[in-house]
């Protein structure tokens, strides 16, 4: 996000990452500070799909929502992060990595529904 009108837009609408005093934001996923060599941005609504907003999150997290989900299931039931949240493999994920450090990374596998060949 660049620019003083996104920042400002960014501001009214909520979507404007939380910054911590040691200048790392907060994951909108599992809450955890995000250090600056770990930090993605996911569309809401895929950019593929028309979607603009954003939000920070760590790598892991995003890979481990795209590993999930498909596209077109963000774009129609998972567009804002409580509906990620509230989805149930989603909610496990955050369950298990909650407690991990915050520069923590893992391989992410697709989920078995979304691989090629099913």
């Amino acid at each position: 996000m660049r620019g003083r009108i996104k920042r400002k837009q960014a501001l009214q609408t909520g979507a404007f990452p939380r910054q911590l005093a040691n200048g790392h934001t907060l994951c909108v996923l599992c809450e955890r500070p995000v250090p600056s060599s770990q930090v993605d941005a996911h569309h809401l609504v895929p950019k593929s799909k028309g979607g603009t907003e954003t939000v920070i999150m760590h790598r892991m997290c995003h890979r481990q929502v795209h590993a999930l989900l498909t596209e077109t299931e963000l774009e129609r039931h998972y567009c804002t992060v409580e509906q990620l949240r509230a989805h149930e493999a989603l909610a496990r994920f955050v369950q298990w990595v909650k407690d991990k450090p915050d520069d923590f990374m893992e391989r992410t596998r697709k989920s078995r529904r979304l691989r090629p060949g099913r």
